[in-house]
């Protein structure tokens, strides 16, 4: 959903961007790169940290790209042209998505370095790069259609992708170093503070800079669009939406003038109106689903109309049906809402 006061945010850089293989420098020692991406969502921001480890000089690598063979290219580009002839030391993922991880097994295998993640993340990763969870096949078809998805083609295609998630993260690292709440960590003589979120990710890491004022934010807070906080069929009866709500809340302790490095869209200023701005999207979509509830029982797929103000494409569509659910879920799992399982096995929810 766009950011409809995104005036109140300030973007430091403009509308300047990195060209694709080329990189920005934020502060010294830190770098902006941007590959893109086959989505609607078309790009992905990474991030090159001057570091060194065991008296070692190189770089620290945040996120990685989905793997394909454009975004190895432009890594390509970027070692040649970027690096200074030094060395990739850690390769950091903030969460198991295939954008933030998919490259993460041939940087590592490539530079003879370690992966930095949570173990929730990497484990689900693990998991789902031979697998589905959550992503397409038939459970992830049988869970949209028991909230109403009754469109057979798009139920069709959702079963056929079984591979989603293996395509874009074909390999996961065999080993891995742990990321933690509270964790500290020294790159390049600054201390960068891991902050977990969950919601959107299992248990997602962003990493602030009290130092040089930097919050590499992941997807926990994007200036333009709201985070993708969805129900998979993996758990059906969670409740993400208000884990990521209590989870962007505590951003609201760094200082109001961080520049926040997004995953998507541009580095800015005005974290904590951000923050204000998230809350009050939800708390109206909120208020708009149970308005839609009181006055008949609705299931998911109807919903997505309220939601939603534009066309969706498949990809869109199973995000926004996880977004539906977890709007849903919010309300009934707090008490706001009844959920029943009809007779042609959809769940619909009501007013008390």
């Amino acid at each position: 959903m766009a950011n409809l006061r995104e005036s109140e945010l300030h973007y430091p850089l403009g509308d300047a961007v990195p060209t694709p293989g080329g990189m920005l420098e934020l502060a010294p020692g830190v770098r902006w790169l941007r590959m893109g991406l086959p989505f609607a969502l078309d790009h992905i921001n990474l991030w090159l940290l001057r570091d060194e480890i065991d008296g070692q000089a190189g770089w620290t690598v945040v996120d990685c790209g989905v793997a394909n063979d454009a975004t190895r290219a432009l890594w390509e580009q970027v070692f040649a042209e970027h690096l200074e002839g030094l060395p990739i030391l850690r390769v950091v993922v903030t969460h198991f998505h295939p954008d933030h991880i998919g490259l993460a097994a041939w940087l590592t295998e490539r530079w003879q370095c370690r992966a930095w993640i949570s173990a929730t993340d990497f484990n689900l990763a693990r998991l789902a790069s031979g697998s589905t969870v959550g992503m397409g096949g038939n459970t992830a078809a049988a869970f949209f259609a028991s909230h109403g998805l009754s469109d057979e083609d798009s139920l069709a295609k959702i079963r056929a992708r079984s591979s989603y998630y293996p395509s874009m993260v074909p390999a996961v690292p065999s080993s891995f170093r742990r990321l933690m709440d509270g964790l500290q960590l020294n790159i390049g003589g600054h201390a960068w503070h891991c902050i977990t979120g969950y919601g959107h990710a299992p248990e997602h890491i962003s990493l602030h800079s009290p130092s040089l004022g930097l919050l590499i934010s992941g997807d926990m807070v994007l200036p333009r669009i709201s985070t993708n906080v969805s129900v998979v069929d993996v758990e059906p009866e969670a409740d993400p939406l208000s884990l990521y709500l209590s989870s962007i809340q505590r951003m609201l302790s760094l200082p109001a003038d961080t520049l926040v490095l997004p995953s998507h869209g541009k580095p800015f200023t005005g974290l904590h109106a951000r923050v204000d701005q998230l809350q009050e999207h939800h708390d109206e979509r909120l208020a708009d689903v149970l308005q839609a509830c009181s006055a008949k029982p609705c299931h998911a797929a109807e919903l997505l109309d309220l939601l939603f103000k534009r066309k969706l494409d498949l990809h869109q569509t199973t995000f926004a049906m996880g977004e539906s659910v977890a709007h849903l879920n919010a309300l009934w799992l707090s008490g706001r809402l009844q959920r029943r399982l009809d007779a042609d096995g959809v769940y619909r929810f009501s007013g008390l």
